[in-house]
């Protein structure tokens, strides 16, 4: 009998095997596609030699986080690039705003109005990530924190709404920048929390930057599974698991899954009834003759380029989306991996994806009204595409199963839902049945890849295989 069956082979998981794997148990992971990766794979999605990420491709909470810098991935193929700025956010005029990874840099963009107040806002914890990523990269009913002053006094920011925090600027451009920080949420700006969210990433990038892995986000895939065999643990690939019954006996399941399959597979019946799923990503990744023309300078030298410059407009685009209404001005998170990794395209080409914000299991065509957007910002854009692959909610749920109608959050971040997922628990990772747990992005600390989420249950599961 094996100690821990793992379903599903993304970042969560594989972080959740190898953590048990490292504390001496029998590991086995399971994966319904044809390679491991989840929200964190590579392919050739347009033309031959074109690298493309599916889903993320910048990783500041990847860099940044607590599990895999405990791992030695380095040693096993991974490698973080960092492009000369972490982040810009155009805007129509040709300036931008940016993220950099100085706090002087940064604040200097905004303005002489707002600098002072952007130094006021981040420097309280600039050198304290590590930290910070422990205390807030976890459920809050995990213990003492290891800073509570900084805890305390980040929390106090943390739960408020983006579109409050944004009052303490005078000028469009830190508005806007704050803004588009927050629209990783894919939730309307006056929503608790968003705040937080867009502070944690402004810090992560001074902190830690905005890289990304070298030959594309497979590589922390890669990293995880060939550590996890050197520790003794197996993947297992195209085995789909649609009941208890196909896995081998276990004396713990982990489901990296959506909590619906997880009820589901495990015949858990209503017990995540409540659960909200979100709005859904429109995406299209591009292989391009050249760099993206951007008007603003600093968006041709930054790794991720936000593309919807005021708060209003970003705050309708994210309500728009979660309202079930059509795009027509979207809100635009995009990277340009291959500025910084050559890997990712012949020479002289380039890599670019981006993606908008539409309702759950939208099934229209945004491709139009997402080119326009760019073009808005890099005039002669499309005439630099050789080609292009669009994936809408239904080809994102497609591709895998936890984005459930194209969230690719596994979650919505609304009400008690961005606080409590996937539900008010003591230990959020359990569940009714003793021995099954659940570790996708649908847990605290919620979505991105970092591994956190499968750090946590891993150690929800080592406690009870003490126990038993």
């Amino acid at each position: 009998m094996l100690d821990a069956v793992v379903v599903g082979a993304g970042p969560n998981g594989l972080t959740a095997a190898v953590e048990l794997a490292r504390r001496g148990h029998a590991v086995e992971v399971f994966e319904a596609r044809e390679a491991p990766g989840g929200g964190a794979r590579t392919e050739e999605l347009t033309l031959p030699g074109f690298r493309h990420d599916p889903c993320s491709a910048a990783h500041p909470l990847g860099a940044g986080s607590p599990a895999f810098n405990a791992m030695p991935l380095e040693r096993h193929g991974l490698t973080w690039l960092h492009p000369e700025l972490p982040m810009a956010h155009p805007f129509p005029d040709g300036t931008a705003a940016i993220l950099a990874r100085s706090v002087g840099q940064t604040a200097m963009s905004l303005g002489a109005r707002d600098a002072g107040a952007y130094r006021r806002l981040v420097e309280p914890f600039v050198g304290r990530w590590e930290a910070l990523a422990a205390d807030f990269l976890r459920t809050p009913w995990l213990g003492r924190p290891r800073d509570p002053a900084t805890w305390v006094r980040f929390g106090a920011l943390a739960l408020q709404p983006a579109a409050l925090l944004a009052r303490r600027f005078h000028q469009d451009k830190a508005r806007g920048l704050l803004a588009g920080l927050a629209g990783h949420a894919v939730a309307p700006l006056r929503g608790v929390g968003t705040g937080g969210l867009a502070l944690m990433f402004a810090i992560a990038a001074h902190a830690v930057g905005w890289p990304v892995a070298r030959g594309g986000s497979q590589a922390i895939t890669d990293a995880l599974v060939s550590y996890l065999r050197e520790l003794g643990g197996a993947v297992h690939t195209h085995y789909e698991v649609k009941r208890l019954d196909d896995l081998p006996p276990a004396r713990a399941y982990v489901f990296d899954t959506s909590p619906t399959a997880l009820a589901r597979i495990a015949g858990l019946g209503a017990a995540y009834r409540g659960f909200r799923y979100g709005p859904a990503a429109f995406k299209i990744d591009y292989a391009l003759d050249g760099p993206v023309p951007w008007t603003a300078a600093e968006a041709r030298r930054a790794g991720t380029v936000h593309v919807g410059p005021t708060l209003g407009e970003i705050d309708g685009a994210l309500h728009a989306a979660v309202a079930g209404r059509d795009p027509s001005v979207p809100f635009l998170i995009t990277t340009q991996p291959s500025l910084v990794d050559p890997t990712r395209a012949p020479a002289g080409k380039h890599t670019f994806w981006a993606y908008g914000h539409v309702p759950s299991g939208w099934r229209g065509d945004a491709t139009e009204v997402i080119e326009r957007q760019l073009e808005r910002f890099a005039p002669g854009f499309r005439d630099r595409v050789l080609a292009r692959a669009v994936a809408g909610p239904p080809e994102l749920a497609a591709r895998n199963a936890n984005y459930v109608g194209g969230d690719i959050a596994c979650g919505a971040f609304t009400g008690l839902q961005t606080v409590l997922r996937p539900k008010l628990a003591r230990v959020p990772y359990a569940t009714a049945h003793p021995a099954i747990f659940l570790c996708s992005s649908a847990t605290p600390p919620g979505p991105g890849v970092h591994g956190m989420s499968g750090h946590h249950a891993a150690r929800a599961v080592w406690s009870g295989l003490r126990g038993w």
